[in-house]
């Protein structure tokens, strides 16, 4: 009796089991389809030049650096931000969290714009700092600070929820033998998120590479992957043919990243 509702249990889970492969399958092919038409119907003679012309390598050497750059501050800052939201209660918590997605609903120009009016030569911040001599915007400074909004809450996200499947008693049992909170985040808690922080460092660098509409609004130069691809498109091209133009470059340089 017990042999015949193992098997009838293995059969029913083995019948979702092959729903949720096709509805994954369905997935995958969505996401992998483009981008292997888009490879197949690409002139290839072009792509060599592309990856050798000096514009693109030092556009990919500024994408690489400001996201490497934007990714460590993010982790320096974002990820102890998210164990605060994981473990501990204020005022105006539910209000900060909610704070942390607005990047990610803003379309990117709106994000450039925000930074621009605060970090800009007549903002807030930015105003001081072009009377010392230092400008953010037109600056890799700039990039970096675009690509940190638009970054961050990757990393906050995923920091908090890493930080909140741990067992608050492992950290009481640590506090119990004279641990300090600055010892249990090092040697409890952040080893044992770890692996949900790597991953949204990981995505966090990968957004900042692709950044575009925060960017050039904010720091148009130095070119990046994404923003150099204008400059090569003079005002009488057509927009098909600059499109066109515009994802061989992003292409080319993708292929030079990897």
């Amino acid at each position: 009796m017990q042999h015949v509702s193992a098997v009838r249990q293995r059969n029913a889970g083995s019948g979702w089991g092959t729903v949720f492969w096709l509805l994954g399958a369905c997935m995958m092919l969505y996401l992998i389809g483009p981008l292997v038409y888009f490879l197949f119907v690409l002139p290839w003679p072009s792509v060599p030049p592309a990856l050798s012309d000096p514009d693109a390598v030092q556009a990919f050497i500024t994408s690489a650096t400001s996201a490497t750059i934007a990714t460590a501050l993010i982790a320096l800052f974002g990820v102890p931000l998210g164990y605060v939201l994981a473990r501990f209660s204020f005022p105006g918590k539910s209000i900060v969290s909610v704070a942390i997605y607005l990047p990610l609903v803003f379309p990117p120009v709106v994000s450039g714009i925000i930074l621009l009016v605060l970090f800009g030569p007549y903002g807030l911040i930015g105003a001081p700092l072009a009377n010392a001599g230092w400008e953010v915007d037109d600056t890799l400074a700039g990039i970096v600070l675009a690509q940190i909004f638009v970054a961050a809450p990757f990393v906050i996200v995923a920091a908090r929820s890493a930080f909140e499947s741990i067992d608050p008693q492992l950290e009481r049992v640590g506090a119990t033998l004279g641990r300090t909170r600055w010892s249990l985040f090092w040697r409890v808690s952040l080893p044992l998120a770890r692996r949900g922080i790597v991953a949204g460092l990981i995505l966090a660098w990968m957004r900042a590479l692709g950044e575009f509409g925060a960017t050039v609004v904010l720091a148009y130069h130095p070119y990046t992957i994404p923003c150099i691809p204008l400059s090569s498109c003079p005002a009488p091209v057509s927009r098909v043919r600059c499109r066109w133009r515009c994802s061989r470059w992003v292409l080319a340089s993708s292929l030079l990243a990897g």
